[in-house]
């Protein structure tokens, strides 16, 4: 007789629910400036496109945390519910927006409810043993691959028969999201209980929370750094392929599905198992490298197809951010993981903020006599983290750390 695991088939819905909800975020992608531009009456976008993409980002910052605290208290099956269901309704809000300023009020409520990707990587912890969870965390960053490469083609597809089908598409795999955690996902956090703190409504006193531990602080500083580096790309991939490879719109695109492609291999089928084979530590020394590599090849290359050598690198330095989150995830109790992947989830959508403002500033300012210059300052602030991450020591259940507000 097969044996049904519960926890397999929670984790495995858990994936589709983060493959559906990033694909509905790439959905909209392809068309924004395109919207931004007609609904604003204007064919300068000048400020209106950074400032719609950070609001995301800092939406996340601010309620990431709050929402992972919460998870801790309420359960994560409640907020993810109600995440979802908002999401599905916000984007069928912004398809019918009149305004530019009725479409930024929508992406703020994208950006609150996108903050649930904290407490799907809580629920995450929850079902898995902490040996599994470096494994576990690239599966799950899997998703986010498969997501950008579907949600973005299909919105590219849409878009062109309207501008606003692509939200409407968006708000459908919501829906979907909904009815599947709705009537299939269990509840994964049974330890709940206690008084619920109102400081968890602010995001700034998670993050005092985690920095107050000596043992998360240096951990958390890599993360927030690796972050960052993790960010360059991000922002002057389609730039510098433009001014270095003269790429056109076809090959730009080509490369980013690439990426895609290299990276749900890569975190589903390599971070894990070399996390539980030779530890996470080994794990994240090896991203560093593969991505220190990467970056100053990539400034030093001259011809183009160099840059599509150098993806399956770029994407084998992404193998320690799972790494990395399982070794945080090991430092707190079953009743804080919500919190910590808050806080998490909180840093990064900081370095989205504040990073690709440096990033391209700097290269801006740089290209004309080194257009390298950004790719090797991020290998050199990856490299900066080996010695913060070697020289600390692994903690184990008994190293957990006690509640503390």
């Amino acid at each position: 007789m097969i044996k049904f695991d519960r926890s397999k088939a929670a984790f495995g819905l858990i994936l589709t629910t983060v493959a559906l909800d990033v694909a509905g975020l790439g959905l909209v992608m392809p068309i924004i400036p395109r919207l931004l531009r007609e609904v604003g009456h204007t064919g300068d976008l000048g400020w209106r496109f950074g400032a719609f993409l950070g609001l995301y980002a800092l939406m996340q910052f601010l309620c990431a945390p709050v929402l992972g605290a919460i998870s801790d208290k309420v359960g994560r099956r409640p907020v993810l519910l109600v995440s979802l269901a908002g999401a599905a309704i916000d984007y069928v809000f912004m398809a019918l927006a009149p305004s530019l300023a009725w479409l930024f009020v929508g992406r703020a409520i994208a950006g609150i409810t996108g903050a649930n990707m904290a407490v799907a990587q809580a629920y995450v912890a929850d079902i898995t043993p902490e040996a599994q969870r470096a494994r576990r965390f690239g599966q799950f960053s899997a998703m986010f691959g498969i997501g950008f490469i579907l949600g973005p083609m299909l919105g590219g597809v849409l878009g062109g028969f309207w501008v606003r089908a692509p939200f409407l598409a968006a708000a459908a795999l919501n829906g979907i999201n909904l009815l599947l955690a709705l009537f299939v996902l269990p509840e994964s956090h049974t330890n709940r209980g206690g008084p619920f703190d109102r400081k968890a409504f602010n995001p700034f006193s998670s993050l005092r929370w985690a920095t107050a531990f000596p043992v998360l602080l240096p951990l958390l500083a890599a993360y927030s750094m690796l972050t960052i580096v993790g960010e360059v790309g991000g922002t002057i991939w389609v730039l510098y392929g433009e001014d270095k490879f003269a790429w056109d719109p076809w090959t730009i695109g080509f490369s980013l599905a690439g990426f895609g492609v290299f990276t749900a291999l890569t975190q589903a089928f390599v971070a894990g198992p070399l996390a539980e084979r030779f530890g996470e530590r080994t794990a994240l020394t090896v991203g560093i490298l593969c991505d220190a590599f990467a970056y100053v090849a990539i400034a030093l290359a001259t011809k183009g197809w160099m840059a599509f050598l150098l993806l399956p690198m770029f994407c084998l330095g992404g193998v320690g951010q799972p790494a990395i989150q399982s070794l945080l995830s090991a430092q707190v109790g079953e009743d804080q993981q919500g919190r910590l992947q808050g806080v998490l989830a909180s840093l990064a959508s900081l370095a989205s903020i504040i990073g690709p403002v440096v990033i391209a500033q700097v290269y801006f300012a740089s290209r004309g006599w080194f257009p390298g210059l950004v790719w090797t300052a991020g290998a050199v602030l990856g490299l900066l983290c080996l010695p913060v991450l070697l020289s600390g020591r692994p903690h184990g259940r008994q190293g957990k750390l006690a509640q503390q507000d």
